[in-house]
């Protein structure tokens, strides 16, 4: 890894998940969390142009970048593939970030979502690695990388066409490692190889490996009573080598106090540890469940305004615990704010931009039926 990145913080504050208030980002509260974060000698923010539908960059302006010394954080952001349709449009979309966050630099830029497809071609189209080098020289960008969702051989593409890139955010927690679909485990295995320092997302899958049934956490709480579901999977992630900093979209303090005690004194998984994981891992994949990570990619998008991660987080409960009826009574206070699951045209927009490549037409379907609207 190199010399200049190592000190990067463990623990990165993803401003994905952030508090609301009425629908709106509670910029109170996300002060107070900044606060704690920095407090505990962190500095890593990771924010993007579309996250919380525009509003995350302008929220770490304003509780961030607005009280403190520039110098004394790390503010990352991403170029979105989806809104380039000239050459043009990269420096518009790049001058609206930085006047949306306030500041004269970015110290982390990624191409965001480079993956099998559309996003990696509008990279590839309007040179947009040529762009980010361009703007690393101007001192308008720090460290230039992309985040990824694309498969194992496409990522040794991009790597073997671009060796200029320093580091690389992938998707990476215990549950992936396997999976068909994201292969965690391979993307990890191939940066790691390279040397390639790796920023990890989703450590703990949009909070599904925070919240288990019963049974598993149990089998948790065994080895390490006093410690959270949330913490093991962030321990996992934060043993393996090769990893710079893992970011953790934290939407209450509640969280954050979790998170900061699993790192204050990080101790590496033991091999006893790791055989547990494992027979969790196996447990888990025996459930049927949606995939999804709640990134709300799908939402701006959607003509019928369906609420589709909360839609996938009932469909995900009931098949969990069948007999609790929390989960429709959710259901049916979400449908007085937001579309129903019938509601969807199948217009693809959402599964266009899903990270997680799922089949959320065929999804909506199963769960009107499942909900009976």
């Amino acid at each position: 890894m190199k010399k200049e990145f190592e000190n990067m913080p463990k623990l990165g504050f993803g401003l994905m998940r952030l508090p609301e208030k009425d629908s709106v980002i509670d910029i109170d509260h996300v002060c107070k969390m900044v606060d704690k974060y920095m407090a505990a000698g962190l500095n890593y923010f990771d924010t993007a142009y579309v996250y919380h539908g525009g509003k995350s960059e302008v929220a770490a302006r304003e509780a961030l970048v607005k009280r403190y010394d520039r110098d004394s954080f790390m503010l990352a952001t991403k170029l979105p593939a989806w809104e380039l349709h000239s050459e043009s449009d990269i420096e518009k979309v790049f001058n609206e970030q930085l006047n949306r966050a306030g500041v004269d630099y970015f110290d982390f830029y990624l191409l965001h979502s480079i993956e099998d497809g559309n996003n990696y071609d509008t990279y590839v189209k309007y040179d947009c690695f040529k762009w980010g080098m361009e703007k690393k020289k101007e001192g308008k960008i720090k460290h230039f990388g992309f985040s990824y969702h694309g498969s194992p051989e496409l990522l040794e593409e991009v790597l073997d066409a671009h060796p200029e890139v320093e580091f690389v955010q992938i998707q990476l927690n215990y549950l992936d490692r396997t999976n068909p679909v994201v292969r965690s485990g391979e993307l990890y295995d191939i940066l790691h190889k390279r040397e390639i320092p790796i920023i990890v997302m989703e450590p703990v899958r949009g909070g599904m490996l925070a919240n288990m049934p019963e049974s598993i956490e149990a089998m948790f709480k065994q080895m390490r009573p006093d410690d959270s579901v949330a913490s093991w999977a962030l321990r996992f992630v934060g043993s393996l080598d090769g990893v710079m900093t893992i970011l953790s979209g934290m939407s209450n303090e509640e969280q954050m106090d979790d998170n900061l005690k699993t790192f204050e004194n990080f101790e590496p998984l033991t091999d006893e540890e790791i055989k547990l994981i494992d027979k969790v891992t196996e447990k888990l994949l025996g459930m049927p469940q949606i995939g999804c990570t709640a990134c709300k990619y799908c939402c701006d998008g959607c003509p019928m305004g369906i609420s589709i991660p909360d839609v996938f987080r009932t469909i995900n409960t009931l098949r969990r615990y069948p007999d609790d009826w929390r989960s429709k009574n959710f259901y049916s206070g979400l449908i007085q704010r937001s579309g129903r699951a019938s509601d969807c045209i199948a217009c693809g927009q959402c599964e266009a931009v899903c990270p997680q490549h799922l089949p959320i037409i065929d999804l909506l379907k199963e769960a009107s039926q499942i909900l009976g609207q």
